[in-house]
């Protein structure tokens, strides 16, 4: 389903930015009227493919999507998990060609924003540009964290981390609060991201559900010990650089 209409849209880019910077009123404005055409993808649909040579920009306005390579044999793995507010392609400004893919891990809804579009907006006003600048940096930084749990931490620091992390970037836009959280990651994306088996995630999900450190009702993540669960996942979120959490 497509449409061509911004209402809303860009709300949620707004809020995503003014967690980690200052927008001016001008500046709000100007993301506002950017012109968008918005689709809703089914659950596992690609949003743009390695080797893709995009013209356009995603942003996810409602559901989860993540970043992925395939290798041989159907081994996927995840290097990202991406909500409502994330442009995850944003690099595709200035890279011409997708290294990798993005796909929705749950029914999403995207909204397109021509290139030409993004970079006029950068041109008229450098704030914004270095805004996006600053999201990009996040971005390593997070890299930076996953790569130092896949080498050095247990399973259960690994998976423990990728909770308190996704929980603030949640919070930060207003989409969880008093430790609870929509979770939609199944425990073969879990394995996928993290480098572990479906049976050692099944085991480490239940050990902390056993410590009172976690439950997962359906989809939803409620953290229950929120204090144990940073120590043991030597959790420091200074590399989100969140400036605000969203009122």
């Amino acid at each position: 389903m497509l449409s061509t209409s911004n209402d809303h849209s860009m709300t949620m880019l707004i809020r995503k930015l003014e967690s980690i910077a200052t927008l001016s009123d001008e500046e709000r404005q100007t993301i506002l009227r950017l012109p968008v055409r918005t689709r809703v993808l089914n659950v596992g649909q690609d949003i743009v493919r390695d080797g893709d040579k995009p013209s356009q920009s995603c942003l996810i306005l409602d559901g989860w999507a993540c970043r992925y390579k395939m290798l041989d044999g159907g081994r996927r793995q995840i290097m990202s998990f991406h909500i409502p507010g994330d442009i995850p392609d944003l690099q595709s400004l200035h890279l011409h060609t997708m290294d990798h893919s993005l796909a929705t891990l749950t029914k999403s809804t995207i909204a397109f924003i021509p290139h030409e579009s993004l970079r006029e907006l950068t041109t008229r006003f450098p704030g914004i540009a270095s805004v996006l600048w600053r999201d990009t940096l996040v971005d390593g930084g997070i890299f930076r964290e996953w790569m130092v749990g896949m080498g050095r931490k247990s399973a259960f620091g690994r998976i423990a981390h990728l909770f308190c992390e996704m929980y603030l970037k949640l919070e930060a836009v207003g989409l969880a609060g008093e430790h609870r959280c929509p979770w939609p990651i199944t425990q073969i994306d879990f394995g996928d991201a993290l480098g572990l088996s479906n049976v050692h995630v099944n085991r480490t999900l239940q050990e902390m559900r056993g410590q009172g450190l976690i439950t997962l009702r359906g989809c939803t993540l409620v953290i229950q010990a929120w204090d144990e669960l940073i120590r043991a996942s030597e959790f420091d979120p200074t590399y989100l650089h969140l400036e605000k959490r969203a009122t």
